[in-house]
């Protein structure tokens, strides 16, 4: 298998790079040395391997704010976002003494006229190349993209940092533009419309959809070509997290899904012990065909693919490092605890709305109760009286109160609570009405898709998605930012302040592309529905981002925190390394 991704986004990325960086490497015989920032380093992680960027004639990956020994017989190539922190640090390896004999510049993103001025005052003589490649974002998965943002989230919706929220929508939407411009992509633009709740109005995706809109506008206005690029045969949907609350807390039975609800995975690496008791891990990509194998299947189903694949990788006789054995996936379903069913169940006739035979729930409370007099964990109960509530959509201040009162979170009842602040409702009244949450009623049916007993749940996204792909959606609840083509027709190739060259024909895919963003996180169970609805359909190739990737517990601790004030005057959470 080759070391580079194969696998959609990540090829791509990894194209544009080679594109250009790469390509201008390729004209000095000289070997060079790769400096990367935080993010950089995440995003070529990503795409490539070491070997990859051996091959192309680099032969040292450096971290841009370490110390590092002069080279001044090499060149150096600067990989980096134009900030004012990696520009300082660069400016800092030549201002005084040079640490190489020449410098490759190569930005994410725009660089900011007074960051560039800067660079050519102290270093311009060191200064061989200076381009933005325009990829700000992620590829996480094949499909999946992200901003790299998990602070996004308290920064949109806590209520202690509304000065920085601006600021934010702004950075998500420059993203944005990036993952279009990297796909050759204008596309329409539409969000959901905005939520009013306790005469409050949630506009968050409404704002976003106007930056995105107007930043796409004046990227290729951009272009270095006097053709203006039309719209593509593309759409971009932006929606707010609090438009489907159910799916990110429901317990998942489908492998990925449920694996990083219970399992302890740090950086998509899982950890185990081989059999001579040494300690292993692989880490958890699309590299991996096993895990790409069995990742979106139920857990019954992959408990029935071990003893088959146990002969097939036994053929084979030898697994490559880093790849997750036989032996580590069955540990990996061993260390899942032990499956409540009954949680389970509760779980899905509340976020269904009727149990597996089909009869509609008449008393959510009845099927809530055993949940909460079994000795389950704190955040299991948590999860299933918010599953009741949003059931209800909404409930009263003296049921809540009695409800908390049974999980024992009387000093933090925000976990519940603090679901108003994405528009969700939490206590009713007779005069309040909220579009937050989707109903049951507006539904697709899939009474005749076959599915597993406990897990009948499907994504609203989905549902959206294939009303989408359908042309189904309603102006009314989706409005049009700005319009696309009725027939969806068109592609052309990126533009950027200094080109690089466009992918070749073959190397583009043909049919619409459908572009999701979900702000405030999206689930595994939300990433699993996009390669569903692409399989299904075929002649559209739907792409699903957001901030960051989230897990019920981390959406949880997310939620709870809203309220706590800010204690320091950075809002954005630091990325864990």
């Amino acid at each position: 298998m080759a070391t580079v991704s194969e696998h959609g986004l990540k090829r791509v990325v990894w194209q544009r790079i080679k594109e250009t960086i790469i390509e201008d490497c390729k004209k000095s015989e000289i070997w060079k040395i790769l400096i990367l920032d935080h993010f950089t380093t995440k995003l070529l992680s990503s795409c490539c391997k070491m070997s990859d960027l051996m091959q192309e004639g680099i032969t040292i990956v450096e971290d841009l704010y370490k110390s590092r020994e002069p080279v001044l017989e090499m060149k150096a190539i600067y990989f980096m976002t134009p900030t004012a922190k990696c520009v300082d640090a660069f400016i800092g390896d030549f201002k005084l003494k040079p640490k190489y004999k020449a410098a490759y510049v190569y930005f994410t993103d725009y660089c900011s006229d007074e960051l560039f001025n800067k660079m050519k005052l102290y270093c311009g003589k060191y200064i061989r190349v200076c381009k933005e490649l325009n990829i700000s974002f992620l590829p996480q998965e094949s499909q999946v993209f992200t901003c790299d943002n998990p602070g996004a989230f308290r920064s949109i919706y806590s209520p202690h940092c509304s000065q920085d929220k601006v600021k934010t929508l702004e950075t998500l939407a420059a993203q944005i533009v990036t993952l279009c411009a990297t796909l050759d992509e204008n596309p329409g633009v539409r969000y959901k419309k905005e939520t009013v709740l306790e005469n409050t109005t949630l506009d968050n995706a409404k704002q976003l959809a106007a930056l995105v809109d107007y930043k796409l506008t004046k990227h290729y206005d951009m272009d270095d070509n006097s053709k203006k690029k039309g719209k593509t045969q593309a759409q971009l949907l932006i929606v707010e997290r609090g438009f489907d609350p159910v799916t990110p807390i429901l317990h998942e039975l489908t492998y990925q899904a449920m694996a990083y609800d219970l399992v302890p995975i740090k950086n998509d690496t899982y950890k185990y012990k081989s059999k001579d008791g040494s300690e292993k891990e692989a880490l958890l990509n699309e590299d991996d065909q096993l895990w790409a194998r069995l990742r979106h299947m139920h857990i019954a189903e992959v408990s029935e693919q071990i003893p088959k694949l146990v002969k097939e990788i036994s053929a084979n006789k030898k697994q490559p490092d880093g790849k997750i054995t036989i032996s580590g996936l069955s540990q990996l379903m061993k260390k899942m605890p032990h499956f409540r069913k009954q949680v389970a169940q509760v779980r899905s006739d509340l976020a269904v709305g009727s149990d597996v035979e089909g009869v509609k729930v008449k008393d959510p409370m009845r099927t809530l109760l055993p949940v909460l007099l079994h000795p389950h964990g704190t955040y299991d109960k948590i999860r299933a009286v918010l599953l009741y509530i949003f059931s209800l959509n909404g409930t009263t201040e003296e049921n809540l109160n009695k409800l908390i009162q049974h999980v024992k979170i009387e000093e933090d009842r925000e976990f519940i609570l603090n679901w108003r602040e994405l528009g969700v409702p939490i206590i009713s009244s007779v005069s309040e009405t909220s579009r937050a949450y989707c109903t049951l009623s507006s539904r697709r049916d899939r009474t005749q898709e076959e599915t597993y007993s406990l897990s009948r749940w499907t994504p609203v996204i989905k549902d959206v998605m294939e009303d989408a792909v359908e042309n189904k959606l309603e102006t009314r609840e989706w409005p049009h930012q700005s319009e696309c083509p009725a027939a969806w027709n068109g592609s052309g190739a990126v533009s950027a302040r200094q080109k690089h060259k466009a992918s070749t024909q073959d190397e583009r895919r043909s049919g619409s592309r459908l572009i999701i963003f979900v702000i405030g996180g999206i689930s595994y169970s939300e990433m699993r529905s996009a390669y569903q609805v692409t399989q299904s359909v075929k002649s559209c190739e739907v792409i699903i981002g957001s901030s960051h990737i989230v897990t019920p517990m981390e959406l949880l601790d997310d939620i709870q925190a809203l309220s706590k004030p800010t204690t320091t005057k950075e809002t954005f959470t630091i990325v864990k390394e």
